[in-house]
């Protein structure tokens, strides 16, 4: 820990840097091939839409010992076809969730025949098309009035250039997010949506807490005329480096003891939903206020014409800086003839006669 805070000092105060707005270039290529990924695995697989969003039928008993393979003989039995979604909660409990039904009755007298207990004790719930519909668009209109809600706030609080570097990253982190989970083929559940939504805030607020700092390097740049732009957005990332490390890494650690302890282990499946979105969203949103966030918004800036006119002052200083010094150090030029007589000098002397 002690060697990490030596890191961190030496990259607060600018003695170790890390260029990440020079090697921009490499960050935009890595995430574009992640989104043309995502794109592939939503084109091909497409999303598990769960039947809060499709319509559907859903049933549930509790008894212990209750398996897997028990629901499955019971489904197969009433003579329920398409996809069908078998999960088993805790010990004691399993779900069943399935399309449209034309025989409703007669599935739950399968389930309490194969499970032998009474058919008013199971848990029955029915979504019908429309009402999914009507959640999808819920769930749509409440992702997009929050990008709205929050590229207001940034522009008044920041400025209009870094909300749209932020909100560029967050749909980055969004559409990554939902490829991965296409690719992964887990169902989409209200879950799934509050997960979506947590990881936007979580993705926003690193990306606030490096743009704060990027706004403190560069609040009188013009001025001293010292640094670009470039570099000081560089200096603020590397600045707040480790602190984003460490808040990422401590919120990884509980979500990643859910989706692989708690849905892989003891199979939790009403966790993995949430938990997989938080996780690659967390993960995803560390990765985009630091490489595609900042470098959006220095370039986005160093178009600007005074931002120019600091880069080519900053150019020329360095430029005079690096000939004052060259002129400083002058090496010693010897001529031809000088250095042959400082070299035969000895052997033109007189020699001493010998005794």
């Amino acid at each position: 820990m002690a060697r990490i805070s030596g890191i961190g000092g030496r990259l607060y105060r600018g003695e170790t840097s890390i260029d990440f707005i020079g090697k921009r270039r490499r960050w935009y290529a890595f995430s574009g091939l992640l989104i043309i990924l995502s794109a592939i695995a939503l084109s091909v697989q497409g999303l598990h839409l769960g039947i809060e969003f499709k319509g559907g039928s859903e049933f549930t008993i509790t008894k212990p010992g209750v398996t897997i393979a028990q629901a499955r003989t019971a489904i197969a039995t009433a003579g329920v076809t398409g996809e069908t979604l078998v999960q088993k909660i805790g010990n004691d409990k399993v779900r069943i969730q399935t399309g449209a039904l034309t025989s409703f009755d007669a599935v739950k007298t399968s389930l309490a025949s194969t499970f032998a207990v009474n058919i008013d004790s199971i848990d029955t719930q029915l979504i019908g098309p429309s009402w999914g519909k009507e959640i999808t668009h819920k769930a749509l209109y409440g992702l997009f009035g929050f990008i709205l809600v929050v590229l207001l706030y940034l522009t008044l609080a920041f400025e209009p250039k870094m909300a749209l570097a932020a909100i560029v990253a967050v749909i980055h982190d969004v559409f990554i997010t939902v490829g991965i989970y296409a690719l992964v083929g887990f169902d989409v559940t209200p879950a799934t949506v509050i997960g979506f939504l947590t990881i936007l805030g979580y993705s926003l607020y690193d990306t606030v807490v490096v743009f704060d700092k990027v706004r403190e390097n560069t609040k009188s740049i013009t001025s001293t005329g010292r640094v670009t732009y470039s570099d000081a957005a560089n200096l603020a990332v590397n600045q707040t480096l480790v602190r984003s490390f460490n808040t990422s890494l401590i919120a990884l650690l509980p979500v990643a003891s859910i989706l692989f302890v708690g849905a892989g282990l003891l199979g939790a499946g009403t966790l993995k939903d949430l938990s997989l979105a938080l996780f690659v969203g967390l993960a995803t949103g560390t990765y985009s206020s630091i490489f595609i966030a900042t470098p959006i918004l220095a370039t986005l800036r160093e178009r600007e014409p005074a931002m120019k006119a600091l880069s080519k002052r900053v150019s020329q200083h360095s430029n005079a800086a690096t000939l004052v010094k060259s002129e400083s150090v002058q090496p010693v030029v010897v001529s031809a003839d000088t250095k042959t007589g400082w070299a035969r000098g000895p052997r033109n002397q007189p020699k001493r006669k010998r005794r």
